[in-house]
């Protein structure tokens, strides 16, 4: 649920306003923590917290503006259109996926500990749950047909599409260790705190190899993200 839920917010939102989201449930990953297994927030670690949400608020700020003059024109009386129906669909995903994404967070944390998973199960045991699911969906809704195959998957570039499949799928099988390992060895807030900070070199790469436009918010938002990673680093050593 949480993989379709982001696939769906993100089919209906700019992606600046889906990342403002997805670092909030950083706070409400935080919150489950220390009701699932008495972790403590100490005030470095909410001024963190807080940082991050206000860099991907920086980064999105153009596209957050355009949403709520939206949301103001509908308040005012004035007619809904489409661009706007669909960002709300797209909101409403947003927060199932919000909610979903840290429930599984969290569960993942808590199987660890009650069944000492080594980092190898999770990921598999992950896997092979999810494989059924994912077959079972893309049976019901994709096009299998010999000449959709074709289409997608032209003689030119076939062997190239397969490979680079291949690799995306070595990728993920990487995350999904890195991502056990980080959540059995810390805690579930760091992993997601983790997730949020790796956007940083991902923004100052498009500014380096696909000279994207430079801006004030955009270099804003790095310095804002690179202090938040240091204030929760400082935050952890001080534990």
């Amino acid at each position: 649920m949480a993989i379709y839920s982001s696939s769906k917010a993100i089919q209906f939102l700019p992606i600046p306003i889906y990342t403002v989201f997805k670092n909030l449930t950083i706070i409400l990953i935080a919150f489950g923590e220390t009701l699932l297994f008495g972790e403590k927030i100490s005030s470095l670690e909410g001024v963190s917290f807080v940082l991050i949400v206000a860099s991907s608020i920086l980064s999105g700020w153009n596209d957050i503006i355009r949403s709520l003059q939206s949301v103001i024109s509908l308040g005012n009386g004035f007619e809904i259109d489409a661009h706007t129906e669909i960002s709300y669909r797209g909101y409403a995903w947003m927060i199932v996926n919000c909610f979903c994404s840290a429930g599984y967070i969290l569960c993942i944390r808590q199987r660890i500990k009650l069944t000492k998973f080594k980092d190898f199960d999770t990921m598999f045991y992950n896997s092979l749950l999810a494989t059924p699911i994912f077959l079972l969906l893309a049976l019901l809704t994709e096009d299998s047909s010999t000449a959709n195959l074709v289409r997608n998957f032209p003689l030119s570039s076939r062997v190239h599409k397969v490979f680079a499949m291949i690799l995306t799928g070595l990728g993920t099988a990487c995350i999904a260790y890195t991502s056990a390992w980080c959540v059995r060895v810390t805690t579930a807030a760091t992993y997601s705190m983790v997730g949020a900070l790796n956007k940083i070199p991902v923004a100052m790469s498009g500014y380096v190899f696909f000279r994207n436009s430079v801006t004030l918010n955009g270099i804003l938002s790095i310095v804002v993200g690179t202090i938040s990673g240091i204030v929760y680093g400082i935050a952890k050593q001080q534990k």
